[in-house]
This record gives C-alpha cells, structure tokens and sequence, in this order.
C-alpha cells in the first residue's frame, strides 16, 4: 500500500497563480485555497496538498535576499510536516531564487521544486497545470521510503533541471529555460524518466540548517568592448563593496588593458573577492587558455568555472554571509557545495 506523502505549495507571486478578471480581462491573484477549482486535476493525484501563500504575492522582478530567507524560513518551520516543498515562483528570477535557496538550505533531504508558467493558470493554453502537477508529482516521488529527489530543483516545460545550474533563456516560448552545462534530473514522457546518476547525493545523517544571512553589497559587471575606464572606476570605489562578479567574454577573457588591471587589482588588495563567469550559457571559464588572462591569475581572481551568473551570485552572497576567511575563499568557492558547478 502506498503512503500518501504531504506535499506543500509555497505560492510567492507570479503569472502561475493569476487568473483573468472576468469583467475587465486584467490579471489578477487567486486565492490558493480554491486551487481544486481551477485544477481539478490535483485530486486525481496520490499526495496530500497543502498551501502557503505570502501575504502579499510579489512580481519576480522585486524579489530580492529578504524573501528568499522568508522562503527558506517556510520551509524550516514546516520540514518535518512535510515530504516535499513546490514553490511556486515568477520566471523572471527564478533561477536567481532556487539557486540561492540551494545554497542556504544546508543537508537537505527532502525535494524542493520551484516551478511557475508563461501563462496565467485560468488561460485556456496555460503552461501552468503541467508544471505545477509534474512538480507536485516529482516532489512525491519516494523509493524505499527515501525521496528520490533530495535537492533543489526547477520544473519546467518536460523537464526537472538542477536549480543552480538553470538560466531562463527564453522569454515568450514555453521552453522558458535551460541548463547547457548539465543534463536534466527527469524528463517527463508517457513516464517520469529519472537521471539517477546525476541526481545529489545526500548525507542522511547531517542535521538540516537553514542558512538566513546573505550579503547583497556585490556588483555584477558584463565586460563589453568599449568599457568605459571612468564609470568603472567610479562603481569600484563604492565603499560598501562586498564581492564583484566579472561575465567576461568566452573562457574567461579580459581585456588587458592596464587601467582595467590596475582597478581590478585595487579590488583583490582589498581581500574582496571578484569572480570570474563566463557570458556565455553553455561551457566555462579557463583562465589558462590565452596569455591575456596572465596577470589576472597573478592577483588572485576566482574562477567561476562553468557556474551560471545567477548561482554565483547567489553563492557570492551565501558565502559573505559565512565570514570565511579571505585566504580560504578562493578555494571554497571554487569547490562545488551543492552541484552547481564541475
């Protein structure tokens, strides 16, 4: 006999939980509470459902370090209660949150799936009902008593990614993101196909932490041609800085220009750590690869390798919140903590 498992929906805002005023056609919230009406579906599945909802839902694009920790905080209240955590989420960020939420949720053991939709739930072509119920199916998911799935993960589209090495990379197709530099953990057909040699490895025996202080002074720069030394030089002094993530072209590259040298090198003396991504979605940073990345190798920059910009932003933040010593960073950093990178 199968044991039904108790699944919680932690509704944050976004277009998933929306629905179109029958009057005026705007969109607007719905209370997740009547969620069986709009997805009758839902009872169909073998899990108990229950639903948090932040008291005001917000747009992605003002979510920001305080709720993340007040998503994070949901979840520690409500761990041992439940199997398995959805967490319903705008697309815009989302990446940005489930790559931050990897990192502070500490020995995990239970799924966490972040999904959400291009169109709002009530929408007769609506994405919503297929993400949200492969979600709350892939969060069920349990196999000799254990979750199959014992991390953080982002539902879209067919397909469950590993959350910190997702980017959304496209904004109208309901392909909506993609993960280039590791393979999908399911992919959903007539049947959930699992990955299982991809999937982390959890440590049963290690107590769940849940990680709340993030620092956000960081900087994210994208180098372009013509990159203007007066500007930089201006945003670099800004006296609160924390943490500088550089997207650089390629593999790693940086111009050699002696001014950006010297402003970067101003940064390192400082013990502030400044990362090194790469701008494109697929493949990573090698600063050995070409001679003009010489003299940055010499003042300490850190290699991103193949991270995604927003998990190590997320990670950037995650870590200057750890007080880690300026000597250990670079070596931590540069250590996978949750399968984000190589």
């Amino acid at each position: 006999m199968n044991t039904k498992r108790n699944i919680l929906l932690i509704y944050t805002g976004g277009t998933i939980g929306m629905i179109k005023d029958s009057e005026t056609g705007a969109l607007q919230n719905f209370n997740f509470d009547e969620l069986l009406k709009y997805i009758p579906e839902l009872n169909l599945l073998e899990c108990n459902i229950a639903s948090h909802s932040f008291l005001e839902p917000i747009d992605s694009s003002n979510m920001n370090p305080d709720f993340w920790v007040e998503i994070g905080i949901i979840i520690e209240d409500n761990y041992d209660t439940y199997d398995g955590f959805v967490v319903l989420h705008g697309s815009d960020t989302m990446s940005y949150t489930a790559s931050a939420l990897s990192f502070m949720l500490e020995n995990l053991t239970k799924p966490v799936i972040f999904t959400g939709s291009q169109l709002p739930i009530g929408d007769l072509r609506t994405d919503a009902k297929e993400n949200l119920i492969t979600s709350i199916q892939i969060a069920s998911l349990y196999r000799n008593n254990k979750p199959v799935i014992t991390e953080v993960g982002l539902y879209f589209e067919y397909k469950l990614y590993r959350a910190n090495r997702t980017t959304k990379v496209n904004a109208e197709h309901f392909e909506a993101f993609d993960s280039l530099n590791y393979p999908p953990l399911i992919i959903s057909g007539v049947k959930l196909s699992i990955n299982f040699p991809v999937l982390l490895k959890p440590n049963w025996n290690k107590k769940f932490v849940v990680h709340k202080i993030l620092e956000s002074n960081i900087l994210l720069v994208k180098m372009f041609p013509g990159i203007n030394k007066e500007i930089i030089n201006h945003i670099f002094s800004y006296p609160n800085l924390k943490g500088l993530v550089l997207e650089t072209y390629g593999s790693g590259n940086l111009t050699n220009e002696k001014w950006f040298l010297k402003a970067i090198k101003k940064i390192t003396n400082k013990n502030i750590p400044v990362i090194n991504v790469t701008q494109c979605f697929g493949g990573g940073v090698d600063m050995s690869i070409y001679n003009t990345n010489k003299e940055y190798r010499t003042i300490g920059i850190i290699s991103g390798k193949d991270i995604t910009t927003e998990a190590a932003i997320a990670k950037l933040m995650f870590m200057l919140g750890q007080n880690i010593s300026a000597k250990g960073f670079k070596t931590k950093f540069e250590t996978s903590l949750r399968g984000e990178m190589k």
